[in-house]
């Protein structure tokens, strides 16, 4: 090979090594950011399973390779002890204590309702920013060299709570079974005379019912967390889309109306006249209908939804009761025997 041929040879070699390298260049720096965060969560925890089922899929829909989040189950050891580290790292102060808990960078969301609030918008920041790390958490690498996060174990609805959605399914199944007897023993008209003790009970359970709706009502309306007991999950049935009639009407001013119906036919009723008359028919239907309604709305907390809320019970066992002071029903025939002849 001649010197001309070498030179030349050389030449297309470096040529092709610069081209090369401006390629990979540019590739770099063509590289999308990322943002790198940790969620801690428990399995049995159905504010955890609303961030990891409803808030983050169409956020990793939308984001794609964009979006890494390493899931961590805190109801294991190694988790545990996790967790434990990425709070003594961080400082995290009591009240900020529990899962869901996601850490982005050095920012901590907590809860169902914190994490969709801030999320959004802290995923935009850093990807404007150029992305971010993974949090500083000592101990965090295994968990990534693993290669993937551990995956959440696959709980049913029921599963997630089930003492509280034990109570709904029991009382599911008396509102079930109610509607089932007062329809077997039911007897017409529905304008007999009522029982004093049973005329004086329907204000009251009507009263106390459209209180525990108003109550409802007001949380759906505001957003407001609402005040739960030591069992179930008040605000994962509220924060659900089934806490609205077809995506718009507040299932609590529902139940408001409801009451308020039972209650003028009620009074009403006592009026006399054509006027009673309807009201007397329209009482039972009502009592029926919210009964129903209530069934629907019970089904879904323990089946569908994974929570259970005290308040919706009490509601549907308040509606029950009014079903069967309202509905007429049948005596019980009495059975005469022929006297003995002696």
């Amino acid at each position: 090979m001649t010197s001309h041929s070498t030179r030349r040879l050389v030449r297309l070699l470096g040529f092709v090594a610069l081209l090369l390298a401006l390629l990979g260049a540019s590739t770099a720096q063509a590289a999308d950011p990322v943002v790198h965060a940790v969620l801690f969560y428990s399995p049995t925890c159905p504010h955890c399973h609303i961030v990891m089922e409803q808030v983050l899929p169409p956020l990793q829909a939308r984001y794609g390779a964009q979006l890494r989040i390493l899931t961590v189950d805190v109801s294991q050891p190694a988790g545990q002890a996790l967790y434990q580290t990425a709070l003594t790292t961080f400082a995290v102060p009591q009240d900020r204590l529990g899962v869901p808990a996601l850490f982005v960078g050095s920012e901590l969301m907590v809860g169902s309702a914190e994490i969709p609030a801030r999320l959004p918008a802290l995923i935009v920041s850093t990807l404007q920013s150029g992305g971010n790390d993974w949090p500083a958490i000592a101990g965090l690498a295994p968990w990534l060299n693993a290669g993937a996060s551990p995956d959440a174990p696959t709980l049913s609805p029921f599963q997630r709570d089930p003492l509280a959605n034990g109570m709904a399914l029991a009382l599911l199944l008396v509102m079930i079974g109610s509607v089932v007897a007062l329809l077997l023993t039911l007897r017409p008209p529905f304008d007999h005379a009522m029982p004093t003790w049973r005329a004086r009970a329907i204000p009251i359970l009507s009263i106390a019912g459209a209180g525990v709706a108003l109550y409802l009502a007001v949380v759906e309306l505001s957003g407001a967390p609402a005040v739960c007991g030591p069992v179930g999950d008040c605000n994962t049935v509220q924060q659900s889309p089934y806490a609205r009639l077809f995506g718009v009407l507040p299932i609590g001013v529902l139940g408001v109306v409801g009451y308020i119906a039972i209650l003028a036919a009620w009074a009403l009723r006592r009026a006399g006249g054509n006027v009673a008359d309807i009201a007397a028919k329209t009482l039972p239907i009502l009592a029926f209908l919210g009964t129903i309604f209530s069934i629907y709305l019970t089904f879904l907390e323990p089946f569908v939804i994974g929570a259970t809320c005290m308040w919706c019970l009490t509601s549907a066992a308040l509606m029950t009761a009014l079903l069967w002071l309202t509905v007429p029903r049948r005596a019980p025939e009495v059975r005469r025997g022929k006297a003995l002849r002696r």
